[in-house]
């Protein structure tokens, strides 16, 4: 009988034992077996239906893989290197299982009459893991899990206050973690991506699979993101694609395959040092900037260092975390000499500040001159080409000589339609469709060189085109307010009756907004920012950090310019459209030479009644600002407008006479 119960151990029924509902179970009517051996028999048939589960398992997902299974068939079953290296480490355990199973029938051999109490005493600690194991297997079954995955449920299974299950599923862990470093030292060290089975955390981008957000503008102090596991970060993210700060933009990491214990902020790293390797080793050749390899020869030092992580029984969180930030040190410090230093990252910044953000006023103002006729009216097909002639001579006519650098730099016309109803304001539900004018559709493309393209991304390039839009707009509505000072000055000595006097204080009350709102835009904002920006590239030698100061910039530059304010940003939009139709009547009403007319007078109380609403409207959202701290931009923006309280004493309202 003994050996029919190491039958059942190891998973085959008998004479004495049969299946019932795919369990092992003993013969209720056998008369020399004791009721209460039954109960004992059918608590060790329960291992060895374990047991064949188990075995069952590994035959059916632990042989050789296929590369040429079709993606549907893959779908519809596990699969994967990380699941054979499963079985293989649970094949591992139960190899231990059957040697104990090999020693008892060696004790019976010796000893027929051993008590079914000594087995059960044997295989005591077994009735605790194979309960846990099964509940493994259960639980990569019911997820369909897959990659890394597997080692995230091994991983939260195996905090168990019992030693055996603790310690056996450790030891599949560690199995199982052979594929993860291999890896990670594929990708740290060489920003090669083997992953036939898309198993790894960090896959290739493609369309809007699920991903964790990594805008650096969401980064810590330290350069990541607080400790949010990836299963808990899955839920909350957006199908948006998303990207590292690095180079090539074309990997992401997946939120369902990070392991909980690896913290998203080494993650991010991890995703950084592979892109960055990637990416210089795949362009270097092409530029004449080398420092030699990115990580400075030690790829063997630090392959070391994971082979010995690797070995270790227990996965150590700390130590890992503290190679991955060794690693990203060197590449960070690499690529902060090769695009600050060798690349002359400030000489650019200053070139973009000069062309997106008006750094070169005089070459605007020519600009504006020549173009002014060309992007008043809607485009063309050919305003684009013309609008680039325009600039070209403009840059000419205030003596750039930089031909090359001019070259790299190319204005560009998207055409937008809006929809306005009756009244001649914009409506979703609009009346007629009508195409804006060219200066709404005017952009700046910029050609970056490398290895500035790791820096200077499509993204942030985007960002200084909403501001260089915007700043353009005040710039050219500032120059229109002062041609009609010129105008008003040519007929000073005439006689001035109410009307003219009414147009005279609308245009200087104009002049006072738009010069303010002007002068706080470059002096409080960008040249401020751009100073605190210099500062962070010049006391430090991280590019990350160097990435995340010009992010910041940028940020702050759309926040501090009420770019992303749509309450502020729509009233100075609408108070710009208002002087620029007040400059077009005064035009008119100068080359007529003559009174104005019903309809002119008409239209300059229209201009007066909108100019006056929306500067009231400004003053009110400026003044709402419980705490200048939360908002100290707005409060500025109200200082400069408002510093001798003619604002307030007038009642928020400019454009009274």
């Amino acid at each position: 009988m003994l050996h029919e119960v190491l039958l059942a151990l190891s998973g085959h029924s008998g004479g004495l034992f049969r299946e019932n509902g795919g369990c092992i179970e003993v013969l209720g009517d056998v008369p020399f077996i004791q009721p209460s051996e039954i109960a004992i028999l059918n608590r060790l048939c329960k291992l060895g239906t374990s047991y064949r589960l188990f075995a069952n398992f590994i035959e059916q997902h632990g042989q050789t893989l296929s590369l040429q299974h079709d993606d549907s068939e893959r779908k519809e079953d596990i699969h994967g290197l990380y699941l054979k290296t499963f079985c293989h480490g649970l094949e591992k355990l139960l190899e231990d299982y059957r040697q104990v199973l090999l020693s008892l029938e060696t004790s019976i051999l010796m000893d027929p009459h051993l008590p079914l109490s000594h087995l059960v005493r044997t295989l005591q600690e077994y009735e605790r893991l194979f309960p846990a194991l099964t509940s493994v297997i259960e639980q990569i079954k019911s997820h369909k899990a897959h990659g890394c995955y597997i080692l995230d449920i091994l991983h939260k299974n195996g905090m168990s206050g019992l030693p055996i299950v603790r310690d056996s599923l450790n030891r599949i862990l560690h199995v199982c973690h052979g594929v993860l470093f291999r890896q990670l030292c594929s990708w740290l060290l060489h920003g090669s991506l083997y992953d036939p089975y898309k198993e790894f955390f960090i896959q290739r981008q493609i369309g809007d699979s699920p991903a964790i957000i990594l805008d650096t503008e969401d980064f810590d102090d330290d350069l990541g993101i607080m400790g949010v596991t990836g299963r808990q970060l899955q839920k909350q993210l957006s199908m948006s694609p998303a990207t590292s700060s690095a180079a090539s933009h074309q990997f992401c990491l997946k939120a369902d395959l990070l392991p909980t214990y690896i913290p998203v902020r080494v993650a991010n790293k991890i995703l950084f040092v592979g892109e960055s390797i990637q990416m210089f080793e795949t362009d270097r050749k092409s530029s004449s900037l080398h420092r030699g390899s990115i990580l400075k020869n030690q790829e063997e030092k630090f392959a070391k260092d994971l082979h010995e992580l690797s070995k270790q029984t227990e996965f150590n969180g700390m130590a890992f975390e503290a190679l991955i930030d060794k690693i990203r040190t060197h590449v960070a410090e690499h690529l902060w000499m090769l695009v600050v230093d060798d690349a002359a990252l400030i000489a650019h910044l200053k070139i973009i500040k000069d062309f997106y953000l008006l750094g070169r006023g005089e070459l605007y103002l020519a600009f504006i001159d020549q173009a002014q006729n060309l992007l008043r009216s809607p485009p063309t097909g050919t305003t684009e080409h013309d609008i680039n002639m325009a600039y070209q001579q403009a840059a000419r006519n205030v003596l750039f000589n930089d031909e090359t650098l001019l070259q790299r730099f190319k204005l560009t016309i998207t055409t937008k339609t809006i929809e306005r109803n009756s009244s001649g304001s914009s409506s979703s539900s609009g009346q007629s469709t009508m195409v804006e004018s060219g200066w709404n559709c005017l952009g700046l493309a910029y050609s970056v060189q490398w290895p500035l393209h790791i820096f200077f991304t499509t993204k942030s390039l985007e960002k200084y085109n909403r501001i260089f839009r915007f700043l353009l707009a005040v710039r050219r509505t500032q120059l229109d307010l002062q041609q009609c000072w010129g105008l008003h000055m040519h007929r000073k000595n005439k006689t001035i009756n109410q009307e003219d006097a009414a147009t005279w204080q609308l245009r200087t009350h104009m002049t006072f907004l738009v010069d303010n709102l002007q002068y706080y835009l470059q002096v409080d904002v960008i040249e401020s920012q751009y100073g605190i920006l210099l500062e962070k590239i010049n006391t430090t030698r991280d590019f990350e950090a160097v990435k995340l100061g010009h992010d910041q910039f940028l940020s702050a530059l759309l926040a501090q310019s009420f770019v992303h304010m749509k309450s502020v940003s729509h009233c100075l939009s609408e108070i710009l459209d208002q002087c620029t139709s007040f400059c077009k009547l005064v035009m008119t009403m100068d080359t007529s030479n003559s009174s104005l007319a019903d309809r002119e007078v008409q239209q300059l109380e229209t201009i007066t009644k909108n100019f006056r609403r929306q500067s009231n409207l400004l003053f009110k959202i400026l003044s709402s600002v419980r705490s200048h701290n939360a908002s100290p931009h707005l409060a500025q923006l109200l200082l400069r407008l408002d510093f001798n309280k003619y604002f307030t004493i007038s009642g928020g309202q400019l454009g009274s006479y």
